[in-house]
C-alpha cells in the first residue's frame, strides 16, 4: 500500500510539469491512412462495448464464427468470441498464399554486415512452418495443449517455430535469449515443458556467442527441480556447422537441420482450435522471485494485434514494416510476428545490436530496405542519439510512421526521434501497454489524434482507462495529481490468467478496486496495470512507471525479488535490496544494496559475485550498475526494507519522510559512502524532472 502522509498518499502527490505543445500529422499521412475517419472514435464508443471488437475479429479467418462476444460468466478470467474456432498460423501464413505467395513475410538481417539478408516469402514460411510442426508432432509427439519452451535469438527459426506449434495447437513460451541457463530452466519447471528449442550460436556486438551452454544449464537446472526436458532441439546458425564449444548429448539434443531432412515437402493441417484455447506463455517479473506466466488465448489475443496493428501502426500490403524489438518480449510477439503477418506485411527483423558496427547501422538498413514503418523502444532511441545524433540525415530513408514501446520516453528524446529519425516527416505513436495487455492500451490514433512529448494519449479504441486514489475514488483530469491507471474494461488482447496460480491473477491485477467479487458484471472488476499516471486536461495520460517493485531496464521488466534472491545465493550476503537509478542509455539500471554477515569486511571481491551471482541467474541484462555494500538497511519498525530510501539515495534526491524508520540514522551514513563514492568516479548529480522525483517517491510503496 501507498505511504501516508499528513492524509495524503504518495498516488495523490501533485505532478508538477509543463504540458507539451502538441503536433499534428502531416495531410500526406491523414490521406493514406487506416484510421482517417472520425466515425472509427464513435465504432468503439463505451455503450458500443464489447461488440465493437466485432471489427477486430472480423480482419480474421474463422473455421467457426463465435456466437458470444464476451463471456462474463466466471470474472475475471474473461472469455472472447466463445464458440468460435480458428487457428493462428493459418491466420498468419496460409489464408496469404492465394494473392501474395511471393511477397516477403520475414525480411531478415544478420548482425555481420557481409552477409546476405534473408528474405522469407510467405510461401517459403508455409513450406519451413508446416516441415518443422510436422517434427514436432511425430518426432517429438507434441499435441494441442503441451507446452514447449523456446530460448532462441532474434533469427527466423523463432517465428517459424512460434507458427508450426501454433499450427498443431502447442502452447510455445519463449524465454529471451539474453537470459540466464538458469532463468529458462526456471520457465521450464512453471510451464511443464518436457521440450526445449534452442540455437547453437548467434551475433553480438560482433562475437559470435555460444548460445547451447544455456541449454545444458536449463535442462540441468529443471531437472534438478523436478522437470525433465526429454529433447533438446538445436537449431543451427550456420546450418551444416556446429558453432558451439559444449558437445551434443546422445539421446537428448538433435539438429533441426540434420531431422528435417526427413520431412521435407510434409503438410500439416492446421488443428482448427476454440477461441479461448491458449496460444502462448509470456514471463513477466513481478514482486516476487518467481515469474508470472502470463497466458494469452488465440482468438482475442490474435484479433486485438491484427487491429492494432492495422489502425495504430497503420500497415498497408504494401508497407516496410520494421519493429527493432526482440521477440524474447511482448512487443515482438504482437508486433513483429502475429499482428504483421496476420495483416500479409513484410516484417523485418535484425539479429543484433542497433549500433554495430557503427551509429549509422539502422538507418542503412532502413535505406537498403526502403523502411517505411519503424517501430523500437525509447532506451534505443537515447542508444542511437548518443551515438550519433547526426547519423539519420546521412541517409535516404523516409519513414511515414515511427513508434515508441516499452517504457516512457521523455519530451526532449521525443523530439529528436520526431525531427532527426523521422525527418519531420513521420508520425509518432507512443505506446502504452505491458506483457499482460497483449497489445497497445494507451495511444494516439495517428491520423486523428495530435502528437504530444512525453504524453502516451487518450485510452486505445475500446479502452476505458480511469485512475485511481488508494481509497478507489477518480483522480480527476487535469487536476495534477497522480494514481493508479486502471482500465475499466476488458478486452480482448488481455491475459487470461497466471499459468497455474489463478488465485494470484485474481489478487494482483482485480482485488485493489473490485466493487464487488460476486458481481459477473464486468464494470465491477477494474484492471489494475502497476503503473502510476496522470491525466491531463485534454484527456491525455502519461505513464509515471511502476508503483511496485519492478525495475524497467531497456525495456526490460526485471523484479526486485529475482534480483534480490541472486544477490542471496552469495554465502557472505545476508540482506540485499535493489533499486532504480536513472541512467542516460537505458532509462533505468539497477544498483543494488547488501548487507554482510556479521564478522566480514566489505570487498571488492564479494561486490564482484554480488553481480555475477545476477548475471549468471537471471542474465546480463540485469547486471547491477553498482553493488554497495553497506553496514545496514533502513528498515521499518516492522522489519521491511525501505527501497524508497535507498532510490533516494542513489538518485541524489531526497529519501523522503524517515522519522518513521527504525533506524533513521543508518541514513546519513549509507548517503554519505555512496554519493561520496560516486562523486568520486564522477558520477555527479544532476537536476531531476518533477516526474522522475515522482517516481523514485513511489519506488517500493508496497514495503
Amino acid at each position: 500500500m501507498a505511504r501516508q502522509e499528513a492524509g495524503v498518499t504518495e498516488a495523490q502527490i501533485a505532478v508538477h510539469w509543463k504540458e507539451e505543445e502538441c503536433l499534428t500529422p502531416s495531410v500526406k499521412f491523414i490521406g493514406q491512412a487506416h484510421a482517417s475517419d472520425p466515425s472509427i472514435l464513435q465504432r468503439f464508443t463505451e455503450d458500443k462495448f464489447p461488440e465493437c471488437f466485432r471489427e477486430y475479429a472480423d480482419l480474421l479467418t474463422w473455421d467457426q464464427y463465435w456466437h458470444t462476444t464476451l463471456d462474463t460468466s466466471n470474472p475475471p478470467f474473461w472469455k472472447w468470441f466463445v464458440g468460435g474456432k480458428l487457428n493462428a498460423s493459418y491466420n498468419c501464413v496460409d489464408r496469404h498464399l492465394e494473392q501474395n505467395r511471393n511477397k516477403a513475410a520475414l525480411i531478415c538481417v544478420p548482425e555481420p554486415e557481409d552477409e546476405e539478408d534473408r528474405v522469407i516469402t510467405y510461401q517459403e514460411l508455409y513450406v519451413q512452418v508446416n516441415e518443422f510442426a510436422a517434427l514436432l508432432r511425430d518426432c517429438c509427439g507434441l499435441k494441442a495443449g503441451d507446452r514447449v519452451t523456446f530460448h532462441l535469438p532474434m533469427l527466423p527459426e523463432l517465428p517459424v517455430s512460434m507458427l508450426a506449434c501454433a499450427r498443431l495447437g502447442v502452447i510455445h513460451s519463449q524465454v529471451f535469449g539474453g537470459f540466464s541457463g538458469q532463468a529458462c530452466g526456471d520457465r521450464i519447471v512453471d510451464s511443464g515443458s518436457h521440450v526445449l528449442i534452442t540455437m547453437d550460436a548467434y551475433y553480438r556486438n560482433g562475437d559470435l556467442i555460444d548460445h547451447k551452454v544455456k541449454a545444458d544449464q536449463a535442462a540441468e537446472h529443471a531437472e534438478r527441480n523436478g522437470m525433465k526436458v526429454d529433447k533438446v532441439l538445436v537449431w543451427q546458425r550456420y546450418p551444416g556447422k556446429y558453432s558451439s564449444s559444449v558437445p551434443m548429448k546422445d539421446g537428448r539434443d538433435y539438429f533441426v537441420n540434420d531431422l528435417l531432412t526427413e520431412y521435407r515437402g510434409a503438410r500439416v493441417a492446421p488443428v482448427s482450435m476454440p477461441a479461448e484455447a491458449p496460444l502462448f506463455l509470456m514471463y513477466t517479473s513481478g514482486t516476487t522471485a518467481k515469474p508470472k506466466g502470463c497466458q494469452h488465448s488465440t482468438g482475442g489475443y490474435l484479433a486485438y494485434v491484427a487491429g492494432t496493428s492495422k489502425f495504430y501502426q497503420d500497415i498497408h500490403p504494401e508497407d516496410t514494416y520494421w519493429c527493432m524489438a526482440d521477440i524474447g518480449w511482448i512487443t515482438g510477439h504482437s508486433y513483429i510476428v502475429y499482428g504483421p503477418l496476420a495483416l500479409c506485411a513484410t516484417s523485418v527483423m535484425y539479429e543484433g545490436v542497433p549500433v554495430y558496427p557503427d551509429a549509422g547501422r539502422a538507418w542503412r538498413i532502413a535505406e537498403r530496405l526502403n523502411v517505411n514503418i519503424f517501430h523500437t523502444a525509447p532506451t534505443t532511441i537515447r542508444m542511437l542519439r548518443k551515438a550519433g545524433p547526426d547519423e539519420p540525415r546521412k541517409y535516404q530513408y523516409h519513414f511515414k510512421h515511427m513508434t515508441t514501446v516499452g517504457e516512457p520516453i521523455e519530451p526532449e528524446v521525443w523530439r529528436w526521434y520526431y525531427e532527426a529519425v523521422g525527418k519531420g516527416e513521420a508520425v509518432i505513436v507512443d505506446t502504452w501497454w505491458q506483457t499482460e495487455t497483449g497489445g497497445f492500451i494507451g495511444t494516439t490514433l495517428p491520423a486523428l489524434h495530435p502528437m504530444k512529448p512525453g504524453s502516451c494519449g487518450p485510452g486505445a479504441l475500446g479502452i476505458f482507462p480511469a485512475i485511481y486514489d488508494e481509497e478507489g475514488k477518480e483522480v480527476e483530469a487535469g487536476s495534477g495529481k497522480a494514481g493508479n491507471i486502471c482500465i475499466r474494461n476488458p478486452w480482448p488482447g488481455i491475459f487470461q490468467t497466471i499459468w497455474g496460480d489463478p488465485d494470484r491473477f485474481v489478487r494482483t491485477y482485480f482485488a485493489k478496486y473490485c466493487k464487488n467479487k460476486d458481481s459477473k458484471d464486468w464494470r465491477d472488476w477494474p484492471y489494475l496495470a502497476g503503473d502510476g499516471a496522470t491525466q491531463a486536461a485534454d484527456g491525455y495520460f502519461r505513464i509515471l512507471g511502476r508503483v511496485d517493485d519492478v525495475i524497467n531496464v531497456a525495456g526490460h521488466r526485471l523484479g526486485t525479488k529475482e534480483l534480490e534472491s541472486a544477490s542471496l545465493t552469495v554465502e557472505e550476503i545476508t540482506e540485499a535490496a535493489a533499486v532504480p537509478v536513472l541512467d542516460e542509455m537505458r532509462g533505468r539500471a539497477v544498483e543494488m544494496y547488501v548487507a554482510l554477515r556479521p564478522g566480514l569486511s566489505p570487498s571488492e571481491e564479494i561486490a564482484t559475485k554480488v553481480s555475477k551471482a545476477i548475471e549468471d541467474i537471471i542474465g546480463k541484462i540485469a547486471r547491477p550498475k553498482h553493488v554497495w555494500i553497506v553496514p545496514d538497511m533502513p528498515k521499518t519498525r516492522s522489519g521491511k526494507i525501505m527501497r524508497r530510501v535507498l532510490a533516494g539515495i542513489s538518485n541524489f534526491a531526497d529519501p523522503g519522510d524517515i522519522m518513521t524508520l527504525a533506524n533513521p540514522e543508518i541514513v546519513e551514513e549509507v548517503r554519505h559512502k555512496v554519493q561520496a563514492e560516486k562523486v568520486a568516479i564522477g558520477e555527479v548529480p544532476r537536476e531531476l524532472s518533477p516526474e522522475e522525483l515522482e517516481e523514485i517517491k513511489r519506488f517500493g510503496n508496497v514495503d
